[in-house]
């Protein structure tokens, strides 16, 4: 989960999960969107391919790289619960519901 969220703590790697939420973009593509040196974008995709949240797929000379929704999704899930964010939600509703009868 560290990883995921120092990977998360920097703009520019949000704009690049952002980009990849809509569809998944070589590298070019991606480095058309940050005034950015390439060298400094590669270094970004590093860290998010460290962190798992981007998967990257080479076919020749262009690495291709896709968003990994589902270890977002586990690491917010998990940061939700140390926060006791997420809690069931039915407990209060039973007490609810057993007043109401």
């Amino acid at each position: 989960m560290n990883l995921v969220f120092k990977a998360l703590s920097d703009p520019t790697r949000r704009h690049i999960l952002q980009l990849l939420r809509k569809k998944p973009m070589n590298a070019g593509d991606l480095a058309e969107h940050f005034p950015i040196a390439k060298s400094t974008l590669s270094a970004h995709f590093a860290i998010l391919r460290e962190a798992d949240l981007i998967e990257a797929k080479k076919s020749g000379t262009v690495i291709t790289y896709m968003l990994k929704v589902s270890v977002l999704e586990e690491a917010l899930l998990a940061f939700a619960e140390t926060v006791g964010i997420g809690l069931p939600v039915q407990a209060p509703l039973r007490k609810a519901v057993g007043k109401a009868r």
